[in-house]
């Protein structure tokens, strides 16, 4: 065992401790933002809101989060993913402490709230970014993204099942305050164990750092970002819209699917926070086969752009036949196991589009992340109100799930067809 040990830790580097850290930032990034999924079932049956309002409610938090995606990425280029990071978790981690609060005093209040929580969330992915862009080889990019895409769906689990859990016993209000609390935990770490470069780290050795810039110089912190290239460039719309289809199933997910397991298949809270997990479980499994797969598949000699639209396409494509299928399912076993091959597919997309920005701008990757999930957070707000909107018109989730999937097509052909792997942005 001891023996063990010790080659563990001769293969710990800094830059682990670095994708660690970023990776337990977006866990709790995703139980603070999954945990009203849950929640929300006993609010709107005692504030008595319709699944309009309930859609709303749960939008809300994506404004704020669209607001922050570019803006995060420039503060992030500006000041370091450290700063950025650290005060993006105890923003967001303090209005999720109030929400109960801001739920009580008025509709308006909690709108508000929702919004300032998404504005400190959607800082995160692109401070993580700037902290990757300095921190990681070219040759585990890849791997990198896909550990740390691992927290989303970690985190949305611990979230739902948490929730339903704690509410059972303790009432939906404790769920903010007791989730709330692990922001100020994680920073304690995050201010020990991080630095923005491998420059500023005094314990890196010189052998990381030369494998960290074998493939690359160092990037300077403050550059000059060029916008017009950003939106000039067929392949880095093609990126955009990769984004959008991809985030409209993932959302459609995480707002909604507590509800479709209560209201399609008659589950209880707890019930429906335990069934929803499921699909959450499948997609950390998933990503972490894909990245490897993707790093495989590169270092055997394929093509870096046919691997990415391979894998893009894989997920697209495998996540809308599963919610065409799900329109047929009627046993709520077989309704979990069509939203686990969903999201399992849907997995695939993040050794897709997620990798790119570093691909054709590696210099500016954190604000070019930072736009693409601007037009990934747009789904956040579109599919998560629209499908509140569907299921009351409607009386049903089919529509919602038809036009996810066609989404879902529409950006795997898109890709395929304008996507790139070249440096196309200096």
């Amino acid at each position: 065992m001891n023996m063990l040990n010790s080659a563990f830790l001769s293969n710990w580097q800094q830059r682990h401790n670095i994708t660690i850290l970023c990776t337990f930032a977006l866990i709790i990034c995703f139980i603070d933002r999954v945990n009203i999924s849950v929640a929300i079932l006993p609010m709107q049956q005692q504030f008595g809101w319709d699944d309009t309002t309930k859609g709303l409610v749960l939008a809300s938090f994506f404004i704020g989060y669209m607001i922050m995606q570019i803006l995060g990425g420039i503060l992030a280029s500006k000041f370091g993913g450290k700063v950025v990071l650290g005060s993006a978790v105890i923003f967001w981690s303090l209005f999720t402490m109030l929400t109960p609060m801001l739920a009580v005093a008025s509709f308006p209040l909690l709108i508000i709230g929702r919004i300032l929580l998404g504005l400190g969330e959607g800082a995160s992915v692109p401070a993580a970014y700037s902290m990757f862009k300095h921190w990681v080889p070219r040759s585990e990019q890849a791997r990198t993204i896909s550990t740390f895409s691992t927290g989303a769906p970690l985190g949305t689990i611990i979230g739902l099942i948490g929730s339903g859990w704690v509410i059972h016993h303790y009432g939906w209000e404790i769920v903010f305050y007791l989730f709330g609390g692990l922001g100020f935990i994680w920073i304690i770490f995050w201010l020990k164990f991080s630095y923005s470069k491998p420059s500023e780290n005094p314990h890196i050795s010189e052998q990381e750092i030369a494998l960290i810039y074998a493939e690359k110089d160092e990037i300077k912190q403050h550059q000059v970002i060029p916008w017009k290239q950003f939106f000039t460039k067929p392949p880095v719309w093609a990126l955009f819209y990769a984004a959008f289809t991809t985030q409209w199933t993932l959302y459609l997910f995480i707002a909604w699917l507590p509800s479709y397991f209560s209201d399609v298949h008659g589950f209880s809270i707890t019930q429906a926070g335990f069934s929803s997990a499921a699909p959450w479980l499948t997609m950390i499994v998933m990503i972490s086969v894909a990245g490897y797969t993707t790093d495989k598949l590169i270092a055997r000699g394929k093509s870096v752009c046919f691997v990415r639209k391979l894998v893009q396409s894989i997920g697209l494509i495998g996540s809308a036949l599963c919610l065409l299928l799900a329109l047929y399912i009627t046993e709520p076993v077989m309704a979990i196991v069509c939203t686990c091959g969903a999201l399992g597919l849907l997995s695939f997309c993040y050794s897709g589009y997620t990798v790119n920005p570093m691909d054709i701008a590696p210099k500016h990757s954190e604000v070019l992340f930072g736009i693409v999930n601007t037009a990934g957070t747009l789904p956040g707000i579109l599919s998560v109100a629209l499908t509140g909107w569907l299921v009351d018109v409607t009386n049903s989730y089919n529509s919602a799930f038809i036009l996810a999937a066609t989404f879902s097509l529409s950006g795997a052909l898109i890709f395929t067809l304008f996507g790139t792997t070249k440096k196309i942005i200096d």
